[in-house]
């Protein structure tokens, strides 16, 4: 590679790809330093320049000044040496320039790779940089290879790997389509420096609403949480800083069309848009609307809210495999528990519930359970109310069970009263 050669490159590569022209000089002359050791021989402390302007090349190495010098890599004649420096001793170091010889064909050519490959590499610092920047950001790219279950994605200058875990279950992923996709992080692998991205992460979900929707991206409309299940549902918690701004509408948009592009963007996920309110009653009926709930019970030293449903709405309220329930746990951050509500039951299940409270004291099987209901026994506290008597008369209990179930049942109401008094 000639200077002129190198000076060509060099100045197409700080036009073209934004690599700074001194990193550049620098480069060469370290990867200059590492090829020329096969063709100069064990020199000591080389050391390549290159002038900024031209790049001439010049390499210097240091030897040790001696009588009768029997090797030109390492020694120089003391005679030779004062020419240099009219000072020099026995036993001085100097630095000498090396001859042209040492730039020969093979030090050029193993020159030439170790350049490209610094080259290459600064590149590539340059692009992950500024991807380490656009954390959190969605970028567009195509597929151009599945590596066992980890997605590998073109991104123009750089590619990027959506491994397994940040997949979304229910979508197919072809070579050759274009995809969008939410930057995780930029990250150390044991392959190298990887660009992580993710279609499953939430704020996946919050970024398409930032991009898609106005209100949200001039802050008049704020984002206050998302819940998610990749490729099914998502819940998203809206407000409205401005009062003539709906924040639903603003996100929905009219006829449905800007909720719609994201979900479209989702492969169909359903999105639900919620009203967020700081108050926790009026949060969760928002957030499991359209249900009705009859009764909303907070229990905020334990974070938990009960749900007490009508019957008919139970199915919604909980939603398909219980989606609604857990989406809207994961939105507020608290325990929801949907309940029927008691008074809407039916004999049959008021006695399945009846049965399945007693099954819950120690010792006391769901036979015996049945018995005792049957014979009148609804709740624990009736139980426990009871005496040995009242339960000897009844049919197959003999005094040491009578005994054990009347122990069981003080305990247990003992247990459900503790628990009333903690709020839960």
């Amino acid at each position: 590679m000639s200077t002129n050669e190198l000076l060509a490159v060099i100045e197409s590569l700080e036009k073209e790809r934004g690599i700074e022209r001194e990193s550049l000089i620098q480069m060469v002359e370290a990867a200059l330093i590492s090829a020329s050791r096969k063709s100069v021989g064990p020199v000591k402390d080389l050391r390549i320049e290159m002038d900024r302007k031209t790049l001439a090349i010049r390499a210097f190495a240091k030897v040790v000044v001696v009588e009768t010098a029997r090797s030109r890599q390492t020694e120089i004649s003391l005679s030779e040496a004062r020419r240099i420096s009219p000072s020099a001793v026995l036993g001085d170091e100097l630095e000498v320039e090396i001859t042209a010889r040492g730039f020969g064909r093979i030090a050029a050519q193993a020159a030439k790779q170790a350049i490209i490959q610094r080259i290459r590499q600064a590149e590539k610092d340059i692009v992950l940089k500024e991807y380490k920047d656009k954390v959190g950001d969605v970028v567009s790219g195509s597929i151009v290879r599945l590596d066992r279950n980890d997605v590998i994605v073109d991104l123009g200058r750089v590619e990027a790997i959506m491994p397994a875990s940040e997949r979304v279950r229910t979508e197919d992923y072809v070579t050759g389509d274009r995809i969008r996709a939410y930057i995780v992080s930029v990250q150390e692998h044991s392959s190298g420096r990887h660009i992580v991205l993710s279609r499953s992460h939430p704020n996946f979900v919050k970024r398409l609403f930032e991009l898609e929707i106005s209100e949200i991206a001039d802050g008049t409309v704020e984002i206050k949480g998302i819940a998610r299940e990749p490729g099914f549902r998502a819940k998203i918690a809206v407000l409205s800083h401005d009062e003539k701004v709906d924040p639903v509408g603003a996100c929905v948009g009219m006829k449905g069309m800007r909720v719609k592009n994201i979900v479209r963007e989702l492969l169909g996920e359903k999105i639900d848009v919620v009203r967020w309110n700081e108050d926790v009653k009026t949060f969760v009926q928002n957030s499991l609307a359209p249900a009705k709930l009859s009764k909303v019970i907070v229990d905020e030293e334990n974070k938990k809210v009960t749900v007490v449903v009508d019957a008919d709405q139970l199915s919604l309220a909980i939603g398909k495999r219980g989606q609604n329930a857990r989406l809207t746990s994961k939105l507020l951050g608290w325990k929801v528990d949907i309940q029927k509500d008691k008074e809407d039951e039916t004999f049959e299940e008021k006695v399945a519930r009846a049965v399945g409270g007693l099954a819950e004291m120690e010792g006391v099987s769901k036979e015996l359970a049945e018995k005792l209901v049957h014979a009148g026994f609804l709740t624990v506290e009736d139980l426990a109310s009871a005496s040995i008597e009242d339960l000897v008369k009844l049919e197959g209990i003999e005094l040491d069970q009578a005994k054990m179930i009347l122990d069981a049942a003080l305990k247990r109401a003992d247990e459900l009263d503790k628990q009333q008094q903690q709020g839960q």
